[in-house]
This record gives structure tokens, sequence and C-alpha cells, in this order.
């Protein structure tokens, strides 16, 4: 079993953090998981305040890599780009290759939990695509949502405390207005239960929910 992980950002926490998610959850499976990296399509993404064609392009040909490696299953980590995965979702799955967006079911479980989402971004090009995928999961819940945005500004960059606390601040300037909190990034996993703690909100962030997707894909296969 192979399992291909696409990312557009490569900091360290990162990479530990889902691979290790997907280690656990794949205990006692013959998985290999395979990592394709270009920090270079969120910069561009960044760069033009949304997806570019070229971007696109690049993107497209990490999961092609993938499959060409043999993979059974692709991972899409990164947020920013979530219409290009939303596209290429059905294409692979018409190709008999699972297709997981790392934080479709974290998006389904915020909106199962609350009808007032604040979501956490760290990056303006992160924020609309996350709105716009949980919009999309209450929709087809049938169920009404208001979107509370929190962009945490300038916390890109920071050391993990300085992180963690920017998340908090942010936080509480709409924790009053919401039901919930979700994490916009993958990156921003690892403060998860401090910011719950501060705030006394649930938070909801990516990784475990993609892992456990890619574990429930693998069982099927």
């Amino acid at each position: 079993m192979k399992i291909a992980v696409v990312y557009t950002s490569t900091t360290p926490k990162l990479v530990a953090g889902v691979t290790d998610a997907l280690q656990a959850e794949l205990a006692g499976m013959p998985a290999e998981i395979l990592s394709y990296q270009d920090a270079s399509i969120l910069q561009e993404a960044r760069d033009n305040n949304g997806l570019t064609p070229g971007l696109c392009a690049r993107l497209l040909d990490l999961y092609e890599q993938g499959r060409r490696d043999g993979a059974d299953i692709i991972l899409n980590i990164c947020s920013s780009v979530g219409e290009v995965a939303r596209r290429a979702k059905p294409l692979y799955e018409l190709c008999g290759i699972p297709f997981i967006r790392i934080d479709e079911d974290m998006a389904r479980a915020a909106v199962a939990a609350g009808a007032r989402i604040g979501v956490v971004a760290t990056l303006p090009t992160t924020l609309n695509p996350t709105k716009e995928l949980v919009q999309q999961c209450a929709d087809a819940a049938g169920k009404k949502v208001e979107l509370v945005d929190a962009l945490a500004d300038g916390a890109f960059g920071l050391d993990q405390d300085g992180f963690r606390q920017k998340l908090i601040d942010t936080g509480r300037l709409v924790a009053d207005r919401v039901d919930v909190l979700l994490f916009a990034q993958g990156s921003m996993a690892y403060a998860e239960g401090d910011v719950a703690a501060a705030l006394g909100k649930p938070v909801f962030s990516s990784i475990r929910f993609g892992a456990k997707a890619v574990a429930e894909a693998a069982k099927k296969r």
C-alpha cells in the first residue's frame, strides 16, 4: 500500500505531524508513505493572492507523479489549493485511486458541531478556500452556518511559542461570536489543544481527520 502525500508547504513541524499521524493510523498495515513537495506552489499563490495556471499545473504534476509511482491513495495537504484538489478528486477516483483532501472531514465535523464557525488562518490565500469548503459541506448537510473570519496576520514565520500565542489571541477576538473554531492550515494542528484550553471552545484541525480518512480508505482497499 503506497500513500502519496502532496505538500505545498514543507515546514518540518507540518511534515512531522502528518507523518506521525499517518503512521499511527496505519499501524499494522503494510503502508509506504511517499512524499511530494513543491513549496513554490504556495509561494506563488501568496504572491498572486490566489491560484495561477502555472501553480495548478505543477500541483497536478505532483499528483501524477504519485500515480506513476504506484500510489494507491493520494493525500492533498494544502488548503490554499483546495479548488484544484476539489476538481482532481473525482478524476482520480474514476481511476480507482482514492483522493483525500486533508481538510474535508474536518470541515464536515465542524459543521456538525456548530452553526457559527470561526475559520482561523495565517494566510489570506487559505482563508477563502477553507470557507468555501465549509460552506460546501454545510450545503451538502442541509445546514445553515455563519462563517466568521479570524486571520492571524503576522503569525506565518513565528516560532512555535509565538505562533501558538498568536492563534490564541486571534481566536479570542471572535470567541464570543462562534460555537467552534476551525484551523485552515495543517501547520496549525499542534496548537489545537492549547487554543481549545485557552478559549474554552472546540477546535478542529485537519491532520488527525486526514490521517483517519487515509486509514479508512486503506482498509477498504
